[in-house]
Formats: structure tokens, C-alpha cells, sequence
């Protein structure tokens, strides 16, 4: 047998030997340093790297963005006390699911991440529908509004290369297709950015993490600076008059306080994503776990930060009519000079967020085509530089395409009622598998376990309700795109089962379940 690699089944027989079925000698434990031999992916991602990752998957636009607007945080949370409480609240749930996760990817260090948990928890067909979902839009359709976004704050600076410089229209299926230089502007970052992470994932994280090192000194300066020389004041954040009426007119105030949170944790959304890669994180059982726990930490530090550096620029009130709130804060406290500066900033931040996004999805396509559930050469591994080209290239076409179609933004709302159904399987998996496989090794253990995965799964329930009542018909168009894999996987799944059986090997349907599965 030859030496098995990451992004192979994980259900192992070093994992499940106990388990009703004999050890399978020749399985890689979970946590093998080695498993990446052989031509298959490699564990070349340390502490640093894999640290700066999620700090990168996570701090995007949002924190520039949902504070302030009509519909942002402030008009729901109308006190500076309860804002930054909200800010610090968002944080510990966020926390919580990471420490879910961590138990999760320690245990299962494999690529693909969240899809191995809910294979493995649930089955095939649930772990394929994830991953079908984010291939369709959850992963590219993210990828295609961050680097549209990009593209509108590099507008700002070249204009002509931003959005708003319409250069043709394409007619397509009965309707005309607007194509502006800053589309092909979103798809060009997205080709580059994919150039980079194919010639290995090493490479791709160190150019990610220089990224993300501008990102944090970024932040850093306009805290430290606008706090030091800025033009604001420390009483802005007394409650102001009238606070507690404010948010009675925004509802219940238990109903405001949800509806912030929904806000806020989109804002913290992505740190999930770092466990695509934990089939390529050396030491995995101990670095994963870390990575998310040191991540989640510097993330809530910053976000709480510059909501306060926020409320040092301006009242809490003047924050509603301010949609772009850290470019009006940087105006506030520096004057002109300083808007033009945030905007820049912005647009590292999200660069930084959108090379991070690169580097994580192809693992997930990767670990699919493995298993016999995706198109088989999106499994090819480069012999040189040991990334999933194909899986590289597939998500960069895909992502492009739905940067062109101008549909992204549509497609991704009817998606988030499937996405956070996920998150909430993929929450409950850990006692799950816990309780059908107490034997295996689990080098870090959820802290506050029951109570931290019951934590996190209620929250996403309640933000399944608020979705599901917000946005029936989105949700309904997202459970839609959900059923359409349903064939797809059957598909698949008939087609791994003829090529077991060609080599003389059971189908799925002949192999019990809790049987382990070896290498592919």
C-alpha cells in the first residue's frame, strides 16, 4: 500500500480501530507529520502562518462598515457602553465556535475542514452538500463580492479601473450583462492571487501574511494616532440622552440586542475556513487549536479597538447617518487626509481578506475529489509545488465568472440560511462524534464542553430564525440551490461506487457503517 497523504478519507483505522472493525495497519493516525508524503499536500504551515491566516480570512470590510448606516449596530445599540458590549460579545460567540472547531480540526486535521467534520459526523451526503453549496456560491460568491469590493475602493484612487466605468454590455439569456473595469479589475486580483498560491502553499501564506502584517500595522496606527493627535473626544462615550427610547423604537430591546449580534457575527464570519487547511498545518493537534484560539483573540481585540477609536471621533448618534463609518471617523479625527488614507486601508484590509480566502477553499474541493464526490482531477496535486492546482484553477474560474454575472451579492443572500445550517452541524458534530467515537485521540478538548458547542449551535439556530423570518424568499431560493446537489451527488456517489467496484473493492452501500476507510 502506498503512504497515505492529507485530503485522503479520514475515516481512518488509527482513528476508529476500535470501533467494529479491525485496525487498518497501514493508516495514518490524524495527526502523522508525515502524511503529506508521497506527492500529496505537505505540512508546511506553522503557528505564525497558520495565526495570521485566520486573521486574515476574518478582518475584511466589515469592520469599516457595520457599525454605522441606517441599519448598522449603532442605531440597534444607541449607548457607547452597550455598542462595545455588543463588540465584545460578538467576540466570546465567535469564540466559542472556534473552540468547537479547534477540537474538531485537532482531532480531524485533514483537508477540508468543516466538510471532513460533517462527513464524519453525518455522512457522505451532508458533507458533500456543504461543499457543494460552497463551491456553487458560498465560497466563490465570497470571493467575487470581495474582490468586487476591492475594486470599488481601488476606483476611488484610479477611477479608471473602478466600477463605476462601464465598458460594454454582453447580452446574455434575454438580459444584458453590464461589464465595468472594475469587474475585470476583481477578476484580474483574483487571477493574480491565484498565480501566487499555486506555486505552494507556503509561498501563498507568506505572501498572505505580509498582507496581513500592513493590515494590523494599519490598525494600530489609526488607533494609536487617532486616540494621540486626533481631533475627538473621550465624551463621546457618556451615554447620551435618550438612549434607552432609541432602542425601544428599534424593538424589544432583547429583539435590538439579537439583531446586532446577527450583525457582528457576520463582521467575526470566516475564522472557520482556517480548518480547510489543516491538512497542510505542521503539528496540527497543537498549532490549529492555537492558531484559532490566538486568531479569534487579536480579532476581537482590534474590532473592540476601533469601535472605541469610533466613538473617540464622533457621538454615537452621528454614527447612523455614516455608512462608510471608519472612513467618517478617519475625517473627523485627521480631516480630509485622513478619509483618503482609511480608504486605502480598507482596500489592504480587504485584499489581505480576499488572498486569504484563495489559499482556504481549494482544500475543500481537493478533500471532495478524494473522496470520489467532485470531478476527479480537482484531486491533482502538483508534483513540484504540492498544491491542488485544478482545485486552484476550478475555484478561480467559477469565482470570475460570478465576478462578471454582477449576481454574487444576490446569489450569497439566498445562501445564508444553508450556511448557517451548516455552522450549526458542524457545531453539534462535536458531540456527535464524541459519543460514536470516544475513542479517539482528542489532543485538545472543547473548553466548557457541553455548554461551549450548545452555545454556539443555539446561536446559529436563532440566526436560522432570523434569516428564515427576515428573508423567507432568499431562504427558499438557498434551500433550492441545496436540493439542486442532490443529484449531483448521487452522481458521483454511483460513480465512486463503480470504480470500487472495477478494482474488485465493496461500493459505500456494502461497507458498514463506523467501518474505517483507508487511504484513497
Amino acid at each position: 500500500m502506498s503512504e497515505p497523504r492529507e485530503g485522503t478519507s479520514s475515516r481512518s483505522g488509527a482513528r476508529a480501530g476500535g470501533c467494529r472493525a479491525p485496525r487498518v495497519p497501514a493508516a495514518a493516525p490524524p495527526g502523522d507529520r508525515h502524511a503529506g508524503a508521497g506527492g500529496g499536500l505537505i505540512r508546511a504551515l506553522g503557528l505564525w502562518d497558520s495565526t495570521l491566516l485566520v486573521i486574515g480570512l476574518v478582518i475584511g470590510s466589515a469592520v469599516f462598515l457595520v457599525t454605522g448606516g441606517s441599519s448598522g449596530v449603532a442605531r440597534l445599540l444607541p449607548s457607547p457602553g452597550l455598542l462595545i458590549f455588543g463588540w465584545v460579545a460578538g467576540g466570546v460567540l465567535s469564540f466559542a465556535g472556534a473552540l468547537v472547531y479547534a477540537e474538531l480540526g485537532a482531532a480531524l486535521p485533514r483537508a477540508g475542514g468543516q466538510y471532513v467534520f460533517l462527513r464524519e459526523a453525518y455522512g457522505d451526503l451532508t458533507g458533500f452538500l456543504y461543499g457543494w453549496t460552497l463551491f456553487a456560491v458560498i465560497h466563490t460568491g465570497t470571493l467575487a463580492a470581495l474582490a468586487v469590493g476591492y475594486a470599488r475602493y481601488f476606483g476611488l484612487f484610479v477611477p479608471a479601473l473602478g466600477t463605476g466605468r462601464v465598458l460594454a454590455s454582453v447580452p446574455f439569456l434575454g438580459h444584458t450583462l453590464p461589464i465595468s473595469a472594475g469587474q475585470l479589475n476583481a477578476v484580474a486580483v483574483i487571477v493574480f492571487l491565484s498565480i501566487v498560491n499555486y506555486f505552494g502553499v507556503k509561498e501563498g501564506s507568506l505572501f498572505q501574511g505580509i498582507v496581513t502584517l500592513v493590515k494590523i500595522a494599519s490598525f494600530a496606527g489609526f488607533m494609536l494616532l487617532g486616540v494621540a493627535i486626533g481631533k475627538g473626544s473621550w465624551s463621546h462615550l457618556a451615554p447620551p440622552a435618550g438612549a434607552t427610547q432609541g432602542a425601544g423604537a428599534a424593538g424589544p430591546a432583547a429583539g435590538a440586542f439579537i439583531l446586532s449580534m446577527v450583525a457582528m457575527l457576520w463582521a467575526y464570519e470566516g475564522w472557520n475556513n482556517i480548518t480547510f487547511t489543516a491538512g497542510e498545518i505542521k503539528d496540527p493537534e497543537r498549532n490549529l487549536p492555537l492558531s484559532l484560539i490566538f486568531g479569534m483573540s487579536a480579532i476581537t481585540l482590534i474590532y473592540v479597538g476601533m469601535n472605541l477609536v469610533y466613538l473617540y471621533a464622533m457621538p454615537i448618534g452621528d454614527m447612523v447617518s455614516s455608512d462608510t463609518i471608519g472612513e467618517a471617523a478617519a475625517g473627523r479625527l485627521f480631516g480630509p487626509t485622513g478619509s483618503t488614507l482609511m480608504s486605502l486601508c480598507v482596500l489592504i484590509s480587504v485584499f489581505g481578506c480576499i488572498s486569504a480566502t484563495v489559499i482556504s477553499g481549494p482544500r475543500v474541493f481537493y478533500a471532495m475529489a478524494k473522496d470520489g464526490l467532485f470531478f476527479r482531477q480537482i484531486a491533482a496535486v502538483h508534483p513540484r509545488h504540492r498544491t491542488p492546482t485544478k482545485a486552484i484553477l476550478w475555484q478561480c474560474l467559477w469565482s470570475s465568472a460570478l465576478c462578471l454575472s454582477g449576481t454574487y451579492d444576490q446569489l450569497y443572500t439566498f445562501v445564508i440560511f444553508a450556511a448557517v445550517l451548516f455552522y450549526a452541524l458542524a457545531g453539534a458534530s462535536v458531540i456527535v462524534l464524541r459519543r460514536r467515537h470516544p475513542e479517539w485521540p482528542r489532543p485538545y478538548r472543547t473548553w466548557g464542553y457541553p455548554a461551549t458547542p450548545i452555545l454556539y449551535v443555539a446561536i446559529c439556530v436563532i440566526v436560522l430564525g432570523n434569516t428564515l423570518i427576515s428573508q423567507p424568499k432568499e431562504s427558499g431560493w438557498g434551500l433550492a440551490i441545496l436540493a439542486c446537489g442532490l443529484p449531483a451527488y448521487l452522481y458521483w456517489s454511483r460513480r465512486k461506487g463503480d470504480s470500487a467496484a472495477a478494482v474488485g473493492a465493496p461500493g459505500p452501500a456494502a461497507v458498514a457503517p463506523g467501518t474505517p476507510r483507508g487511504p484513497a
